[in-house]
């Protein structure tokens, strides 16, 4: 997978970019965020799941049960989009649903045994993948991109630094 993409992108046929945009670190984020993601999507595909289920169990996993709407919110999903999420976790046995005894209108959700099993390959998964990704740095550089990450997400994504500085 890795070597076929970095072959792919270093093969001499493909043209060079602008040094303008090799020397804009936004360009930079965008083109390398899309490559993960991209990657991601594929080695999840072959779990038959997506990262999106990763998140829901992972929301589920930091709290034994939550609401449809807590999960949503938590991971800022639209409502409709997690619905379908949960329906296709729901189909493969990884979570379940039950109405809320104290609201009716409210639907609780729980990872199974056969979910947390789940989430431990998807979570092996995804350090794989990140080990992949950044193996050209050691790990002085990788704590230090993530920090500088962090930095950036306490202005630009907070609700993303409020999780990542309280773990």
């Amino acid at each position: 997978m890795s070597s076929e993409t970095s072959e792919t992108a270093a093969s001499p046929a493909a043209p060079r970019l602008p040094q303008e945009l090799v020397d804009s670190t936004s360009f930079l984020l965008k083109r390398l965020g899309h490559m993960a993601k991209e990657r991601s999507i594929e080695a999840y595909e072959r779990e038959d799941l997506h990262p999106y289920h990763h998140a829901v169990l992972s929301v589920l996993d930091a709290g034994s049960s939550k609401t449809q709407g807590a999960i949503a919110d938590a991971l800022d999903y639209d409502r409709g989009q997690l619905v379908g999420l949960l329906d296709e976790l729901e189909e493969r046995g990884l979570v379940e649903r039950r109405r809320d005894p104290n609201d009716r209108r409210r639907h609780t959700v729980r990872m199974t045994p056969q979910g947390k099993r789940a989430l431990a390959r998807l979570r092996a998964l995804s350090r794989e993948l990140e080990d992949d990704f950044l193996a050209t740095l050691d790990d002085e550089q990788r704590a230090e991109l993530h920090g500088l990450l962090l930095r950036l997400a306490e202005r630009h994504l907070p609700r993303c630094a409020q999780r990542a500085t309280t773990d």
